[in-house]
This record gives structure tokens, sequence and C-alpha cells, in this order.
């Protein structure tokens, strides 16, 4: 038999808070066995992992179909015996220990408790296999051994069940041997997994670098019959459906994580960047950008479900499924990429020049921090208090991680220069994840800047623009025919004159917030051009649309910005929905930002005036 591929590796979790747990975790004495078959690290020497020694002297047959299958149609089927799954159900069991050990496209795992008499076939998403296919591998390869107790053939079923769909050959019957029926009962070696324990470990401004594997998986669980289960038992139970509120909030769930895995990942990348260059972190730069498009959609539908119009059950499990998915892969595009990055990342490996390279940030950083305070106390007298609440504290948040930052770097440097690269590497992670969020304090402070000139040089062209459709209006309003309501239109005009007033008064009073004034004038603006629409000549309104975006644009951009900001320094306080309408108002501005090559994309903008803009303006504002 041809020697089989080396089966995967199981993935390795990046945090820095693993990196402390794996330091305390030698201070402690070692954990004693347990019986309980939690997921399962798979075999290293081949297809087979048999904890109860079910298969007996017919090991080898199985080896041999598995390596006939694998050798014929490039499907690797690995095969695990347990004796239950550990309280989880069949199909949670398989695929967490799939998800372990890293099993891919082209790779089902016949997950089968003898104890439980519970058995799973876990199939990635994208294989060639149909679920009818499958259907027809368990209903005729698989369960007529289990029945029989038979747990050898059910693997030799599997393989030549697998081996004839893909050929388009029905699924043989499988030649049944009865087995014992509960094979490693009361053999009392505990040959489960070593359980480990677990400790919390914690730190203020840490940020925790992780990657993390899921696959969405088609699934075909069932029960086998065992004697006094009943007459059920010679029947086959059918597929667990998991309920809507379970699947929703695993979908939740899976949002919350995916982001927070997104942003720790660009995080990550940066400083490899830096010390790198981009070249040699390509690949990973684009499994972040693919990463980002699919928690993008995933949000999207998100804020759909969210949204006031309610959709059926089948409509709302499909959304679910497909956010669940996309967030799914999402983690597998960026896990993909993982181990390579591990390595050009080891910090264990290179302590010394990473060390350098965050020292060397740190110091730029302090220099940069210093002339934000500046840049905050220049923009506070030339505006009012409002228009920096966004900003509020940034500097000093920012000098705190660098305080906390500064301490780990002086321990890294102690551990280094001791030869201590390990325990260097938990402090310098955890120091550059300080410095990441200080930055992004600082530059916030400095976008804020920018963001309020742009728009203290906007508004006097806005005001004018306002004034000239309040104008319009007027004569709009005297043109109305009698009989005809023009209270829609009078209530426009009102509100549009007010916001006008307010504005120019608060200009002429002293500092005041431009950010907000060309805000409000905008706002009413484009209330006032909607309903002047039909009187103008298309032209003419893409051109005043085209103005009017600019206007939008600005405000947009500084709301989400600082929402943005937001979620990246204080993640752990940020749900799911909040996340999902500021992932929205990012895609709806970008769109926005590029809508200037259609014209009707163009008006859709500014009429629609971005209903997840102003959900993430009213979710910050009230943060």
């Amino acid at each position: 038999m041809p020697e089989p591929r080396p089966t995967p590796l199981q993935i390795t979790t990046r945090t820095a808070a693993a990196a402390l747990l794996t330091l305390l975790w030698l201070l402690l004495p070692p954990a004693t066995t347990a019986h309980a078959d939690d997921p399962v690290a798979l075999s290293r020497t081949g297809q087979i992992t048999d904890k109860v020694a079910a298969l007996g002297d017919r090991e080898d047959a199985v080896a041999t179909a598995l390596g006939e299958l694998d050798d014929e149609r490039g499907i690797q089927l690995f095969v695990t015996y347990v004796r239950d799954f550990s309280g989880r159900s069949a199909q949670n069991w398989a695929d967490a220990t799939a998800d372990k050990n890293g099993l891919g496209l082209n790779d089902v795992l016949l997950a089968v408790a003898t104890h439980d008499r519970q058995y799973a076939l876990s199939v990635d998403q994208d294989s060639r296999l149909t679920d009818a296919q499958i259907e027809d591998i368990t209903q005729a390869g698989v369960e007529p051994a289990l029945r029989k107790n038979d747990w050898p053939g059910a693997a030799i079923g599997a393989a030549h069940g697998i081996d004839a769909v893909v050929a388009g050959r029905p699924v043989p019957t499988p030649a049944i041997t009865p087995g014992e029926a509960d094979p490693g009962a009361g053999d009392g070696t505990g040959t489960g997994d070593l359980v480990l324990p677990l400790i919390a470990v914690g730190a203020a401004g840490a940020v925790a670098v992780y990657s993390y594997t899921r696959r969405k998986r088609r699934m075909s669980e069932r029960t086998t019959p065992g004697r006094g289960r009943g007459a059920g038992a010679a029947g086959w139970g059918k597929s667990q459906v998991a309920p809507l509120p379970e699947l929703d909030t695993q979908a939740r769930h899976l949002l919350v994580e995916t982001d927070d895995a997104v942003r720790t990942s660009t995080e990550e990348l940066g400083f490899a960047t830096a010390q790198f260059g981009e070249e040699a972190v390509k690949p990973f730069s684009e499994a972040l950008a693919y990463a980002q498009t699919e928690l993008t959609a995933a949000f999207k539908l998100r804020q759909q479900l969210d949204d006031a119009f309610p959709e059926d059950d089948p409509t709302k499990r499909r959304m679910l499924d497909e956010i669940i998915s996309r967030c799914t892969e999402a983690g597998r595009r960026l896990d993909q990429e993982s181990g390579d990055f591990d390595r050009l990342r080891s910090l264990e490996q290179a302590a010394p020049e990473a060390l350098a390279n965050a020292e060397r940030a740190a110091q730029e950083l302090a220099a940069h921090t210093d002339r934000a305070q500046e840049t905050l106390t220049a923009l506070g007298r030339q505006y009012a208090p409002s228009a920096l609440v966004s900003v509020a504290g940034h500097v000093e948040q920012a000098r705190d991680r660098l305080a906390f930052a500064t301490t780990h770097l002086g321990q890294a440097r102690q551990s280094v220069d001791t030869g201590d690269n390990g325990r260097a590497a938990v402090h310098l992670r955890v120091a550059e994840g300080a410095i990441d969020q200080a930055d992004t304090f600082v530059a916030a402070v400095e976008r804020l800047a920018g963001e309020l000139a742009e728009a203290k040089d906007k508004l006097p062209a806005a005001l004018t623009e306002s004034e000239a459709d309040l104008a319009d209006a007027r004569g709009l309003l005297e043109g109305t025919a009698q009989g005809v309501s023009t209270a829609d239109l009078q209530g426009r005009i009102a509100r549009a004159e007010s916001v006008v007033g307010d504005v120019q008064k608060e200009r002429a009073a002293g500092p005041y917030d431009p950010i907000d004034a060309l805000r409000r004038v905008e706002e009413a603006d484009a209330a006032l051009d909607e309903a002047l629409a039909a009187a103008r000549e298309r032209e003419a309104g893409t051109t005043r649309a085209r103005s009017l975006l600019g206007q939008a644009l600005l405000a947009a951009r500084s709301s989400t910005g600082a929402a943005a900001d937001f979620v990246t320094t204080h993640r752990g306080a940020v749900g799911s929905e909040a996340r999902t309408r500021l992932a929205e108002a990012q895609r709806h501005l970008a769109n926005a930002q590029g809508a200037e090559q259609s014209d009707h994309l163009l008006a859709e903008v500014v009429r629609g005036r971005v209903a997840s803009l102003d959900q993430a303006e009213d979710w910050w504002t009230d943060t």
C-alpha cells in the first residue's frame, strides 16, 4: 500500500494570553489523564485513530481501503474510534475534531463512539460530495455495518461508498462481520486526551492576537442502535437542525469573533510589514483583505436581519447560515496563511530585532503624542468643545498605553539580555498591542484636525447653496396652484431657514463645531433639494448632488472614523449590533465615495441619506 500523505497538523492559537498561559503552565505539576474523549488529535502516522481497539486484527484491511480511496480519488478519509463524545453531540464532536486537525477540502472524517453508539460524518462544504451522495454512503455503506457492531466494516464501507459515488456507481453493500458490542469497555486504560488545567491570564491593555480555523460542513449524523434502546433501535434518526435562536446566537458570536480576528490580524500585519517589508507579508495581506470582504458581506446580512422588515423563518435561516459561512470562510482564509505568518513573526526566534523595532516605534509614537497634545490644545482654542468630543481623553489614553508598553519593553529587554527569548516574546507581544492602540488614539486627533479644517472651508459654500435653494423653494411655493397642499414644502423651507440662521449666528459668535454645522446644513438642504428635484433638470440635479455628496461624505467619514476607533480600542465592550451598524456605515460610505462614476448611484446616495451612516452616528453619539 502506498504510504499515506502526512496528516494535517493541529492549528495553533496565537494569543498573548496563550503565551502567558504557557509560561505559567510550566510552573504547575502535570495533570492526570482523563477518560472522557474530547476532540482528539488524529494520528500522525496514518488515517486511523483507534482509541478503543475497535478494529482489532482488521486494522490493516481498513488502512488498505483508505489508501486505495486516496490513490484513486484523491480523497483522504480519516476514521477515529472513541468510547464516547464527552457529552457533545456527535456532529459537534466530529466537526471540532476536524477543525482541531485542520482537515480541508478533500478530507472526510468518520467519527464513531462505540459505547454511546453514535457516529457522525464531517465533510467540507465545498467537497465534491453532494448531500445526496453523503446520504447514500451513510445509509448503504456505513449504517449496515454499525448495526452489527462491525466497526472496521463501517470504515471500509465508507471508503468503498465514497469511491462508488465519485465514479457514478451505486454504493456497494458491505460484507458484514459482527463484532464486540462495546470494545474497550472496562479496560481502565484511560485512553482519552490529556486534560490540561485552564488558567485565566489577564493584563491591562494587552491585546489578544490570534488565528483560528472553522469550516462550515454538510452534516450526516446518526445514532447507532444498541441493546436496550427500544423499538426504535432498528431505524435511523434524521439529521438534526439547529433551532433558529441557537443559529442566531452563533451568528452574532461569530461576527464579533471574526471582527476581532480581522482587527488584531491588521495590527499584527502592521508590525510585521515594518519589520520584514510589504513583499514578505503579501500573502497574509491578501488573506486579510479577503477576510475583510467576507466579514463586510456578513455584516450587511446582519443589518438586513435587524432592520424593520422581518424575514420569514426559511429566509432568516438561509441568511444566518450565510453569515456563519462567510465568517467561517474569513477565518479559514486567515488561518490558511497563519503557519507561514507565525514563522515569519516568530518573536522567540527574532526577539532582539523585533524588540529594537518596537522600541523605535514607541519612541517615535511618544513624540507624535506630544504633537497631538499641542494639536488638541490649538483645536480647543479654535473650535467649540462639542467639536472635540470624539477625541476627548485620547492623548491621556495614548500615554497610558505607551507607559504600559514601555514597562513591558523594559522587561523584554531584560529577558533578551539574559537569553530568555521565550519570556521576552511574551512581553513584546503585549507591548506591541499597546503601542498599536496608542497609535490609534494619536492618529484620531490628527485626523479630526484635518476634518475640522475641511468642514470649516466647505461651510460657506454650503450656506450659499442652501440660500439659493431656499429662494428656489419659495418661488416654487408661490407658483403652486390653489388647492394643492404645500404643507410639506413649507415645513422643509422653515427647517432650512432655521438651520441656516442658527449656523450663521454660531459662526459670528465665536468658536463653533464646523462638522456639526455642515452636517445640519447638508441635512436640511438635502430635504429641501428632494422637494425641488422634480422641478430641476437632471443635469443640474446631478451637479447639485455631487456638491451635496462632498459635504455629506465629510461628516460621515468623521463619524464612522470615530466609531471605528472606539471599537478598535474597546473591543470587549462592543457587541455584534454596534459592529454591524458600523460595518454597514463603512460599506455605504465606500459606495458613496465611488459614486462619482454613476449619476444614478450618486442620486440614490444623496437622496437616500445613507441610512446606516445615520444609524452609526446615533450609536456613536449614544456611546
